[in-house]
């Protein structure tokens, strides 16, 4: 009997107390799953395990996940997304080139917009951080603005992103965003909804990205993820970590960049 499994309220709401009630009781709970956070496996028979659904336009799936992870929980997620996070988990597609950039039309503060997404590690007081760097392809305007102005940075400081100008210094925690792992993979940054009642998709990936098992890692032991981000231009495609860190330390002292620290989906804030 998975004695440890954790079927949330918001979680048997969707799924109806008779459903919820066979996966306490073992019948239709599985005997081992792979967490759907981490990607390690995970028991519900001697390891604490939460019931993760996620749930789109048509569809819904209930995955596992360690608890120490992410807690049992409902995630809304566009139906694509869903379809995505199926096909990561069953292993149905390649996932892309670990660390690699991933781009798709968001809405962001501002409008429509093609947000460029590349993972790494950025060591601060001696410990890694799992980051993502944020980059648009192309200006970002304000809404009704007919200018050629960039106002990526100030949509992004009246959502409570921090202007940065040393990096050696851990972003300040967002409340109310935070980063989708599923299967081990990323799927998307999440912020609260304009009419509250959740989270909406901030980024979204059109195909999940892979990233590091050092990444992976890091985020686990952390449970939150540094978000940088930059105007276009600022940074540019950086195939290593130290190129990386250097493209960040050159926009930091040019006042072009901000970042916030966020949990991962679900994970209570301090």
């Amino acid at each position: 009997m998975p004695r440890m499994l954790d079927v949330s309220d918001e979680v048997r709401a969707e799924i109806g107390d008779e459903e919820a009630d066979r996966l306490l009781v073992g019948e239709d709970a599985p005997r081992s799953y792979d967490c759907t956070s981490c990607r390690t496996p995970g028991d519900p028979e001697n390891d604490r395990t939460s019931t993760v659904l996620f749930v789109g336009e048509e569809t819904a799936v209930l995955a596992f996940a360690h608890a120490t992870c992410i807690p049992s929980q409902v995630v809304s997620v566009s139906e694509e997304q869903l379809q995505g996070a199926v096909r990561s988990i069953t292993g149905d597609s390649p996932a892309p080139a670990a660390g690699g950039p991933g781009a798709a039309p968001q809405n962001v503060p501002g409008g429509q917009a093609v947000l460029g997404i590349t993972s790494g590690l950025i060591l601060i007081g001696g410990e890694l951080h799992p980051a993502l760097v944020v980059e648009p392809t192309a200006p970002i305007a304000r809404p009704g603005s007919d200018g050629p102005g960039d106002d990526f940075l100030p949509l992004l400081i009246e959502q409570d992103f921090m202007p940065v100008t040393d990096t050696s210094e851990v972003p300040r925690l967002l409340h109310g965003w935070s980063v989708l792992l599923a299967a081990g993979q990323l799927h998307a940054v999440l912020q609260p909804a304009p009419e509250g009642g959740g989270q909406v998709a901030w980024w979204q990936a059109h195909q999940a990205l892979s990233v590091t098992d050092g990444w992976r890692n890091a985020v686990n032991k952390t449970q939150r993820v540094l978000i940088y981000a930059a105007p276009v231009g600022s940074i540019g495609q950086q195939p290593r970590e130290d190129l990386l860190r250097d493209a960040l330390d050159k926009a930091a002292a040019a006042g072009k960049l901000v970042a916030a620290a966020m949990p991962l989906a679900g994970t209570p804030v301090a």
